[in-house]
């Protein structure tokens, strides 16, 4: 849940997996929205990289989990709407 409120903004589109997002209507609290202009995240960062992580390869790594985690989910929703769609042929 930590994560759903620090990336809550104003104006934004949710593309929150249904389970989360479910599961942050019946116990989360969005609170303050993050800034419009990123906060300290610069100073985040750099502390991250300071502690040794490697910030080039850890964008990388979410960037290639979100995405697939977003080609996932478009090829559940294009199969479910297949399947929805044979069985109304069907009957």
């Amino acid at each position: 849940m930590l994560y759903v409120r620090a990336l809550a903004a104003p104006f934004t589109i949710n593309t929150l997996p249904e389970k989360t997002l479910l599961a942050f209507g019946d116990h989360g609290a969005a609170g303050d929205f993050m800034p419009t202009d990123g906060g300290n995240a610069e100073e985040v960062v750099a502390r991250f990289a300071e502690a040794g992580v490697d910030i080039d390869a850890l964008a990388t790594r979410l960037l290639t989990e979100g995405a697939d985690s977003f080609v996932k989910s478009w090829d559940e929703l294009i199969d479910n709407i297949a399947q929805k769609s044979r069985a109304l042929k069907a009957a």
